[in-house]
């Protein structure tokens, strides 16, 4: 049986995708998952340094996140992708090239991500200090038909994290366990 997928977060900076994935592969190990992360900020660090952030750059960095999420779910491991990843052709061709493949939109306001950027980013970006910075200057196409869709201002990041595992659950690629452990203990 292949119990490897792989779960796509997609949505701006600051928007809470690499605290959904932490707390997702939190909860996938305590139910015995192998589980590895790739978040778009350690991904450019180590397996993407020297890219930029042009529309080419950004294609070639989906698409080696991609690649290696491909191989983690064809070898029985949860691959979990953290990465603003803005243009839904590429991600849609990741996809297709995984196959149990779930996408996350993590959507959030503007004005909620830019109040909640720790590293001044969207300041610098709206001051023009940043060049193509995606939501301001650049794009970000959301995607049209994704599996779960988050509104991270409107909940906290435990309820997210939830209803993404309910959908894993309902997809068919968890056994079901319901909640996360503190909401299991709260409940009983």
């Amino acid at each position: 049986m292949t119990t490897g997928f792989t779960i796509w977060f997609t949505g701006l900076s600051g928007a809470g995708k690499s605290t959904l994935a932490t707390i997702l592969e939190r909860e996938l190990r305590a139910r015995g998952s192998r589980v590895e992360v790739l978040d778009g900020d350690v991904v450019r660090t180590h397996l993407s340094k020297g890219l930029g952030f042009s529309r080419e750059d950004r294609d070639t960095n989906i698409r080696r996140i991609g690649w290696v999420c491909e191989v983690l779910t064809r070898n029985d491991v949860v691959a979990i992708a953290a990465a603003i990843s803005p243009f839904r052709e590429v991600r849609d061709e990741v996809r297709a090239r995984v196959g149990r493949f779930v996408e996350v939109f993590v959507d959030v306001p503007l004005e909620t991500a830019i109040a909640r950027d720790v590293k001044g980013l969207y300041a610098k970006a709206l001051a023009g200090e940043i060049a193509q910075f995606t939501g301001v200057s650049d794009p970000y196409e959301a995607p049209l038909r994704p599996e779960v869709t988050i509104r991270s201002a409107e909940e906290t990041p435990e309820a997210s994290a939830a209803r993404v595992l309910a959908a894993l659950e309902e997809l068919g690629y968890l056994a079901g366990a319901g909640r996360l452990p503190h909401e299991r203990s709260a409940a009983a």
